[in-house]
């Protein structure tokens, strides 16, 4: 049975664990991380990741602070646009429209859009030669002991890691944050997700786009040239049953109903690859901590794919841990370090969880009267220009 010793173990190796594990072992600490599942780093096999993520400024940062953003900026595709677009009926019919200017707050975009899965593939390649991790894909999280000084991890395959700190980044069903005895509270909506690629007739001009109507938003966002033809990723929200149907949908039948839904707006559609379906919930722990468990990322908050806050709201927990980390280098599981961590996220997590329900819930509505606040409420977070700049920065990073 082998023994492992290292400053920080992390459960999970999913887009969040690796960037904890990169992010860490530039600072100078030891990692072991370990995941049951190896990377999947092509599109087309079973188990791929076919959603896209919208980096927002801070995630870049993090990315540029450990040498990964030169990796990933060439592979990405800018966002200087946001458009919100509210609709009524079906087919739906546009009834009022806004845009969003990221040059209204910086010379930058809001973001930088890429699938998930190329992000993976980039994550693996540059952790084969990271020096301090030690990546241990197909042996997953097993036993926790958590003492005072140390916490010891048994693998399923039976070997142990000793860590001053252990990092639950393994997914909504986190078996580290369930062994450290961290509950969660759930909120399901009936909704699922469809997330696919599409080539489209016209150019998207770096606009992301939300089109709202009755089961949630139908969301565009902007990808490089697939096959010589504009691209876009698409995240498509409804009730339950209506996503499984659209997911079994042939493809031609799939392909008109989603031109209806998207207002013609980028012209015919045209579906790339698969769809994957993902059952849309909020869920968010108890706590942050537990000892010497730190959890971060989808253990500790899973929300709807509405404004980009998943992944990015993920990057801000790695952010706020590793900055309360490094002003302990000899003891990164110290109580004070999870203190502040714990006080750095905590409340951001939950504003953005509770904004996010109640968000989704009047998006998805097809109520008359919660269609009209819907409306009222984008005109006036857009026509009011310090609100505007308030959401975006809000949307931007913690507040």
């Amino acid at each position: 049975m082998e023994r492992r010793s290292a400053d920080i173990f992390i459960s999970g190796g999913g887009i969040a664990g690796q960037v904890a594990a990169a992010v860490f072992a530039a600072r100078g600490f030891s990692v072991v991380m370990a995941d049951p599942v190896p990377p999947v780093t092509e599109a087309d096999l079973d188990g791929s990741d076919l959603r896209s993520t919208a980096f927002l400024q801070p995630a870049r940062d993090l990315f540029a602070a450990c040498g990964l953003w030169p990796l990933l900026e060439p592979l990405s595709t800018s966002l200087d646009r946001l458009a919100v677009i509210d609709t009524t009926g079906w087919p739906p019919v546009e009834r009022e429209r806004r845009v969003f200017q990221a040059s209204e707050m910086s010379d930058e975009p809001f973001g930088w859009n890429l699938m998930n899965w190329v992000v993976r593939r980039e994550l693996w390649r540059y952790l084969q030669d990271a020096p301090g991790i030690t990546a241990l894909y197909g042996t997953g999280f097993k036993r926790l002991v958590n003492r005072t000084t140390e916490t010891i991890v048994t693998l399923t395959d039976g070997s142990t890691v000793r860590a001053k700190l252990a990092i639950a980044a393994d997914g909504k069903f986190s078996a580290l944050r369930e062994a450290a005895g961290i509950d969660v509270t759930t909120t399901r909506y009936g909704q699922k997700s469809l997330a696919f690629t599409v080539t489209h007739d016209l150019p998207h001009e770096n606009v992301s786009t939300e089109i709202y109507n009755e089961g949630g938003p139908f969301t565009i966002v902007p990808l490089g040239d697939v096959d010589g033809q504009p691209a876009s990723a698409i995240v498509w929200m409804n009730k339950g049953p209506r996503s499984v149907e659209l997911m079994e949908m042939e493809v031609d039948a799939f392909e008109q109903v989603m031109f209806e839904r998207s207002t013609g707006l980028l012209g015919w559609m045209s579906l790339k690859g698969n769809r994957s379906i993902w059952p849309i919930i909020t869920q968010t722990a108890d706590r942050l901590v537990e000892g010497r468990v730190a959890v971060v990322a989808e253990a500790a908050h899973a929300l709807p794919p509405i404004g980009a806050q998943g992944l990015n709201t993920s990057l801000n927990d790695i952010a706020a841990l590793l900055e309360a980390a490094v002003k302990r280098p000899d003891d990164p599981g110290a109580p004070e370090v999870l203190a502040e961590y714990d006080a750095a996220r905590r409340a951001d997590i939950a504003r953005r969880a509770r904004v996010i329900d109640v968000f989704n819930r009047v998006a998805g509505s097809g109520e008359a009267g919660i269609q009209a606040v819907r409306l009222m409420g984008l005109r006036a977070v857009h026509d009011i220009a310090p609100v505007r700049r308030g959401v975006m920065r809000a949307g931007l990073g913690p507040v």
